[in-house]
């Protein structure tokens, strides 16, 4: 596969670029993964609490719309 350059790649439609981007995210291993974010142990112990809420009980997410509806930018 011919190299592209990345002037090339920023011209590419918004949707490509996106595209693009979580291919290049999913060919990352955990260890590329845990490189590219690091979580610091409170962060990492929020998100497992927020994990375990979540599955305790589903039905108390809301959606996005009602995220940005109680935030005012709906």
């Amino acid at each position: 596969m011919a190299a592209t350059p990345i002037t090339d790649l920023l011209r590419l439609p918004m949707a490509e670029r996106v595209a693009l981007a979580m291919a290049l995210w999913d060919s990352l291993d955990e260890e590329g993964r845990s490189y590219a974010l690091p979580l610091d142990v409170e962060l990492c112990a929020e998100l497992d609490r927020r994990l375990a809420a979540h599955l305790q009980n589903p039905t108390a997410a809301i959606s996005w719309e009602q995220v940005y509806d109680q935030l005012g930018l709906g």
